[in-house]
């Protein structure tokens, strides 16, 4: 029986469990954290919008074309995807389950690979990153051999 993992992740921190097989449990592999996605917005950029020409005599400010919070989960929801698209490649990993809030299951979906995207069974948009492992568990009893 190959090995299924279990990301369990929002915009900041992201769980990573493997189960092996029947009355195998969770197993924690890595505890990956993204404390900026946590910081806020004002914190995230260096300094005040850029001055862009406007019709007319007038300058106005220039607004970043994405929330400096997005751009902070987007680059988590890439390093989350590497970790998977790696494991997978490596031949680590037969079958994946995601569990993250519906926002950032999109950006995850968007980064990971065709090959590893083929491999996610389930896909569960909750929150469960502060869930104890025997709880999470019974969430995932439906698609994991406890």
């Amino acid at each position: 029986m190959s090995t299924t993992w279990i990301l369990v992740a929002n915009a900041s921190q992201a769980k990573l469990y493997a189960n092996t097989g029947p009355n195998k449990g969770l197993k924690l592999v890595k505890d990956l954290k993204h404390p900026e996605s946590r910081e806020k917005a004002s914190d995230l950029v260096s300094d005040r919008p850029g001055q862009m020409h406007g019709p007319g005599n007038g300058h106005r400010a220039g607004q970043p074309k994405t929330d400096p919070k997005t751009n902070e989960a987007r680059h988590f929801a890439q390093e989350l995807a590497h970790e998977l698209n790696h494991s997978r490649s490596s031949g680590l990993v037969g079958r994946f389950i995601l569990v993250a809030p519906p926002a950032f299951m999109g950006l995850l979906n968007e980064k990971l690979d065709g090959p590893t995207a083929s491999l996610v069974s389930d896909r569960f948009e909750k929150d469960y990153t502060k869930t104890t492992e025997k709880d999470l568990a019974g969430h995932l009893a439906s698609c994991i051999f406890l």
